[in-house]
């Protein structure tokens, strides 16, 4: 490490530092600290424990009010080495809560952060980011991956998301394959299934969630007159088996060992001129049971607030 301050990295002072050098630490990170709100949709078949579940599972289908509060970490965080010299690292913490759009109850809590990784030569490694998070069920779990910024005058492709349960370790089905429970089929009626879903819950969004947000892009430029202008996309996942951790009771009932999730960071200008920031997002936890790893799937559109 080339430095124009001999002092080691580990012995600096941790001072917080100005806002314009945090945000060029940051990185794709920058524009994340505020706080967000919007909503989103969330599909789990968790295992049910009942005689009238012949799948061993209730397919659970929630219409989302969300809210999630980025802080950024004001200091650098320092990591020693011992194959390579001392590194340090930035990032944001967040708070996201997540209620039933409808009833107001609550689904989900998950205090999380950001980080934002230098390249490593111990590894050998180019610049990454990780999201880390904990979850009140009793799991926590960290995901690397990168960031992918790209600049838009059109709507972008967003690959569908898969919902059909596969065999564990197996590989998920194509787009557009059937799904042969018929907990997942909306004109069957089913005990083991959401009742009274709100009319936004349709079949096409059961199939593939992630239309809920090729659908918001395009009512925003279609019928509001508004211009996406660029993306930064922050892609991260699970790199193995322990980049989960989950407590006995859910490692022997509904084991979850795989999550990845892509959050994108949109700037929009609307109609009259103004710009502002949304932030995309979709993610996939694969829970497993009886054999098979069932897609726990939630999409959402949040907008900078504050």
């Amino acid at each position: 490490m080339t430095s124009s301050d001999p002092t080691p990295l580990m012995a600096r002072k941790r001072a917080v530092m100005s806002q314009a050098s945090l945000c060029e630490k940051l990185g794709a990170l920058q524009d994340l600290p505020g706080y967000w709100e919007g909503t989103g949709f969330s599909l789990i078949a968790r295992p049910h424990f009942g005689p009238e579940a012949k799948n061993g599972f209730f397919l659970q289908l929630n219409m989302l009010h969300e809210t999630v509060e980025f802080t950024t970490i004001g200091s650098p965080v320092f990591n020693r080495g011992s194959l390579q010299e001392d590194m340090a690292i930035y990032g944001v913490t967040y708070m996201h809560r997540v209620t039933d759009a409808g009833s107001g109850g609550a689904l989900h809590i998950e205090p999380g952060m950001f980080l934002n990784i230098p390249a490593t030569t111990a590894p050998s490694a180019d610049a990454s980011i990780a999201r880390l998070g904990t979850i009140p069920h009793g799991n926590a779990f960290c995901t690397v991956g990168f960031a992918q910024e790209a600049e838009y005058d059109r709507i972008p492709g967003i690959p569908p998301a898969n919902t059909i349960p596969f065999p564990i370790g197996g590989t998920p089905p194509e787009p557009g394959s059937a799904n042969s429970f018929e907990e997942y089929n909306l004109s069957i009626p089913s005990a083991v299934r959401t009742g009274s879903l709100p009319a936004e819950i349709t079949q096409v969004l059961v199939n593939d969630p992630n239309q809920m947000l090729r659908d918001t892009l395009q009512t925003q430029v279609e019928q509001e007159g508004k211009t996406l202008n660029w993306i930064t996309r922050l892609i991260t996942r699970t790199a193995d088996d322990k980049s989960i951790g989950n407590i006995p009771f859910i490692t022997a009932n509904a084991n979850t060992l795989d999550f990845e999730s892509v959050w994108a960071i949109e700037s929009v200008t609307d109609a009259c001129g103004d710009e502002y920031l949304q932030l995309q997002y979709s993610q996939t936890a694969l829970i497993n049971f009886r054999g098979m790893s069932y897609p726990h799937v939630a999409v959402g559109t949040l907008v900078k607030a504050f």
